[in-house]
């Protein structure tokens, strides 16, 4: 689908420059994501990559597994950065999570 918005434009454009080996599937919902009302506000860019990590943490990782044994959000959200970091990497991402910095 085209994006027909000047945003959704910027969306995609940032999704591939962050993402360029990521599978049609994730980059799809990424994108859906990244556009959502909450996010509206952000810059293209920044959008992108807060959709991009909840999305890889909640679909390719133990987080909703962790959450569901008790561990409270911050906890499973440190104990899945590893891989967090592993699926981007398998996606050629420009970026990667940083243990030490503070989620936007």
């Amino acid at each position: 689908m085209k994006p027909s918005t000047r945003r959704q434009r910027a969306i995609a454009k940032a999704l591939t420059a962050l993402l360029p080996m990521a599978p049609y599937a994730d980059t799809e919902r990424i994108r859906a994501d990244a556009g959502a009302p909450h996010l509206k506000t952000l810059p293209p860019s920044i959008a992108v990559w807060l959709a991009t990590v909840a999305h890889v943490r909640h679909q390719h990782t133990d987080y909703e597994k962790l959450l569901e044994e008790g561990y409270d959000r911050d906890s499973a959200r440190f104990f899945v950065i590893d891989q967090v970091n592993g699926v981007l990497t398998g996606w050629r991402a420009t970026r990667l999570l940083d243990p030490d910095e503070e989620e936007e």
